[in-house]
């Protein structure tokens, strides 16, 4: 139970304390949703599931002669594998030679080569990576070779890296029951250390406490299992691959698997201490002996001498039920971090802040939903209202802690309100949003329960289980139908009286409210999945954009058409993804006539600031793809810094492509092309 749940009892005169109470959440409402805006609106740009940044050669152009390799630039480093990047021709046959590896080493890029021969047309590349948050991702495009052509390969279904329908459904699955269960296993135990060491004695909450532990710990098996199959897109058959399965172990989210499940060998010795110690009662302290009556400092020494023994007979349960807290809060942590460091908040922006938040959020998660499946336990075992009255004020800081980190992970993944009705993740926050409204609701009423338990003593106290005895004769068999009935009723009710035995009427109602509240939370697990699997708001409409790019057709964008005997003006713009300052810029190529036969040609190389920079080597190159021409090479004379000048001769008419191969030092190179008509 939340805020709702945990009721103050107005002092006598005091004026209007319902009114008070309202107005403090409504002030606290206001604060949080005033805090949300300026964080919302202020908020920058960051890294979460990794977007296409620049291809090479790029995306949708027309390159004069067939590259050596593909390359692909990410916003952020990803894992690769033996089929990250494919390559296919117009017929849709594989021309690349496998197995894509890092381009110079820079984990943010992917590099495949080609074979040798590439007849002219457009080629489609897929690629399918790894993001750096343990999220796959996935796309496609084309350029072309000489002059783009007709192909059978579409690149919208290529788009994306979407998983086998029933290895997404199974491996869903199985993290919302991880979820889950580590919600039960640690709730469950910070219940039974702070609001109930007695409930170590039951077997109802031992049965909570190994649930959790064994669901946990299958449903890591089973993730670890099916991450292989997910990344790929192959179907489930190819769970039991070891092969995978070390792929997996080598990557971020298989390390923090793999330290799950160490942490949960850890977490069963842990279980049987909690059950073997705080499942011992307390040794009975030694009675005083009786003093007179008229000694009343007598009596008062023996009262003083009972309650030190009674302290002394306490103190082992009580640094147990110390020591066994620290272990509690050390595994919660570590158990945390594996969620944490191997997603949305291990990457982009402030990590060093949110992967604590997160571990917070996670923590205060189980200790409110697995506090309330302890709490349908423990009112079900008839225990006392200072039992819930602890678990309420717990309840109050797990929610408070929950807006606090919630608020902030909606700000870090939204990035703008617009992003809350535009994107998966938005709309994934909104509904998670209005589950924990109606737990709020549903917490206001149990609120009220608990304000009737409270104030009823013979309710508020502690039920001790008792065992109803059979009636006499219940067990015989009667050979009279209707006696036989009587008797099944009878037993029937008897039954029904033992199992009912410490749920009185309000106790009944305030487990009923709570039952509806722990369903509801079941659903925000769910949802809470569902966002850890989509992309953060602020990154969705670039991985949206880069897609749109991507699948925007096989075709290279109109060529400028020249008139005879004007200048014209060509602005190729490069990054070689060096960094040097001369790595990136534009080159403007400049003919004159342009037109054929002899054209005057000038070429400036500028920074990203206008201003001309030099590079170590620079090659202009012309070719006339449907003449089978060229490439036909420049003889570049420097002018001046960033400057060059030549001539070309172009005998026919036709649309050409220009090539510019810039490297700005030993590694970085890059080639741009852009195609213009001449006659």
């Amino acid at each position: 139970m939340e805020k709702a749940a945990h009721p103050r009892t107005a002092r006598p005169g005091t004026a209007h304390p319902r009114t008070a109470r309202r107005r403090r959440a409504a002030g606290l409402i206001g604060m949080l949703g005033a805090l949300l805006a300026l964080m919302l609106a202020g908020a920058g740009p960051a890294s979460a599931h990794a977007t296409l940044d620049s291809t090479d050669p790029a995306q949708n152009s027309v390159v004069a002669t067939a590259p050596q390799a593909v390359t692909l630039t990410f916003s952020e480093t990803v894992s690769l594998s033996g089929d990250s990047v494919r390559v296919l021709d117009p017929a849709g046959k594989p021309v690349d030679t496998g197995n894509p590896a890092h381009a110079d080493g820079k984990g943010d890029t992917a590099r495949v080569g080609l074979n040798s021969g590439l007849a002219n047309g457009t080629y489609t590349v897929a690629w399918r990576a790894v993001s750096e948050d343990s999220h796959p991702v996935g796309g496609a495009f084309t350029f072309s070779i000489g002059a783009p052509s007709d192909t059978s390969v579409s690149t919208t279904a290529l788009q994306g890296a979407e998983a086998d329908g029933l290895v997404a459904a199974l491996y869903g699955t199985g993290r919302t029951v991880a979820y889950a269960a580590f919600a039960l296993l640690a709730g469950v135990a910070a219940f039974v250390l702070v609001c109930w060491p007695a409930g170590a004695t039951r077997r109802p909450v031992q049965r909570l406490l190994m649930t959790g532990w064994t669901a946990l710990l299958a449903s890591t098996v089973a993730v670890l299992m099916l991450r292989g199959p997910y990344e790929r897109g192959t179907g489930v058959g190819q769970a039991l691959d070891l092969s995978l399965v070390r792929t997996t172990l080598d990557e971020r989210i298989g390390t923090a698997l793999a330290a799950r499940l160490l942490l949960l060998a850890a977490a069963g010795i842990f279980l049987s201490l909690l059950v073997g110690q705080l499942g011992q009662p307390p040794k009975p302290a030694t009675p005083a002996a009786a003093a007179p009556a008229e000694d009343e400092d007598a009596d008062a020494e023996a009262a003083e001498l009972r309650a030190l023994e009674q302290r002394a007979a306490e103190r082992p349960q009580r640094e147990a039920r110390l020591g066994l807290g620290v272990a509690w809060l050390v595994l919660a942590v570590a158990l945390s971090a594996t969620w944490v460091g191997a997603d949305h908040a291990s990457v982009g922006i402030q990590v060093w802040l949110a992967l604590p938040l997160g571990i917070l959020h996670l923590i205060a998660m189980a200790l409110w939903l697995g506090g309330l499946a302890s709490l349908l336990v423990a009112l079900r075992e008839g225990v006392g209202a200072e039992v819930v009255d602890r678990f309420s004020k717990i309840a109050f800081g797990s929610v408070a802690v929950l807006a606090a980190t919630g608020i902030y992970q909606s700000w870090r993944g939204l990035g703008s309100w617009g992003a809350l009705t535009g994107t998966e993740y938005g709309k994934l926050l909104l509904v998670k949003s209005g589950c924990v409204v109606v737990m709020l609701g549903v917490a206001w009423i149990s609120r009220g329960w608990l304000a009737r338990l409270r104030s009823a003593p013979a309710e508020a106290a502690e039920v001790e289980r008792a065992e109803v005895p059979e009636p006499v004769g219940a067990a015989a068999r009667s050979e009279d139908p209707v006696r036989q009935a009587q008797l099944d009723r009878q037993r029937a009710a008897t039954a029904s009286a033992g199992r009912e035995r410490g749920l009185t009427p309000t106790r009944a109602g305030l487990r009923r409210s709570v039952l509806v509240e722990a369903l509801v939370a079941v659903a925000v697990l769910v949802v809470t999945t569902m966002l850890t699997n989509s992309p953060p708001g602020r990154v969705a409409g670039e991985i949206k954009a880069a897609g749109t790019t991507a699948g925007a057709g096989s075709t290279a964008p109109a060529a400028p058409q020249t008139q005879p005997g004007r200048t014209v003006e060509l602005k190729l713009p490069y990054d070689t993804k060096g960094r040097t300052p001369n790595a990136k810029g534009t080159a403007t190529v400049t003919l004159d006539p342009a037109g054929t036969g002899p054209n005057e040609v000038k070429l400036a190389l500028d920074g990203t600031n206008g201003k001309p920079v030099d590079v170590p080597e620079v090659q202009l190159a012309f070719t006339l793809p449907d003449r089978d021409l060229g490439p036909l090479p420049v003889a570049l004379t420097p002018a001046a810094t960033g400057r060059w000048s030549g001539t070309a001769q172009l005998p026919l008419a036709g649309t050409w492509v220009v090539s510019v191969q810039i490297r700005s030092s030993d590694i970085d190179q890059t080639t741009p092309t852009q195609q213009f008509k001449i006659g």
